[in-house]
């Protein structure tokens, strides 16, 4: 099998502090889109919010229940495993030496994020190694700076097979459900006593130890 025939690779990052149905949505959708297996990829450090509530361990258990029965989204604990900020180029260049110069790589980033990618360490660098897929929702408008229209011009409205059988470069805009959750919410309710039911997978619910850390 060539790397042009394998599945592309994308990458979700972001704290997953806990992971909502909000989060494994999109995922799923993308992958779906994509043909593509989709790394959630908790963060370390993260450089552009506060430090998460539960540890990277209390995170990584939370993920593997959530991500049990099936076998397209995975859990990836690479940045985890890497001191200092999670930038998401570190994360990029490493992905690519294991996967070689050949394989489509999509980053995942909401339409927010990607509006704010000019403040994200080497932003520049990152279209050189991925394609970049924009997660957006019907009636959310994607804003894009004078500095991060330059560097976009060009990069969409190529057929996607087209894309994805070429390593890196594109933009993607990706249409995803409109599920408004939001891990603050959910902390929220946790924190107040309440059950955060059909925000969070069921199986989050059945062992009272793996939200503990927000209650």
């Amino acid at each position: 099998m060539t790397d042009h025939q394998e599945r592309p690779l994308a990458i979700l990052g972001g704290t997953f502090d806990p992971v909502h149905l909000g989060h494994l949505r999109v995922a799923w959708e993308a992958a779906e889109l994509l043909g593509a297996d989709v790394h959630l990829v908790p963060a370390n450090v993260p450089p552009h919010r506060p430090q998460p509530v539960a540890s990277a361990e209390q995170r990584v258990a939370i993920l593997r229940a959530a991500l049990q029965g099936q076998d397209r989204l995975v859990l990836d604990q690479r940045e985890l495993r890497r001191q200092g900020p999670s930038y998401s180029v570190d994360t990029l260049i490493e992905l690519r030496n294991e996967v070689g110069p050949s394989r489509a790589v999509v980053l995942l980033v909401g339409a927010d994020a990607f509006s704010g990618l000019p403040s994200w360490h080497r932003w520049r660098d990152l279209f050189d190694l991925a394609h970049i897929g924009v997660l957006s929702r019907a009636g959310h408008a994607i804003t894009e700076s004078p500095e991060l229209a330059a560097q976009t011009r060009g990069r969409r409205n190529r057929g996607l097979s087209a894309v994805l059988k070429t390593a890196a470069g594109a933009v993607i805009d990706i249409q995803v459900s409109a599920l408004e959750i939001s891990a603050t919410h959910i902390r929220d309710e946790l924190a107040a006593g309440r059950q955060p039911r059909y925000l969070v997978p069921s199986s989050l619910l059945a062992d009272p130890l793996l939200l503990a850390p927000y209650c």
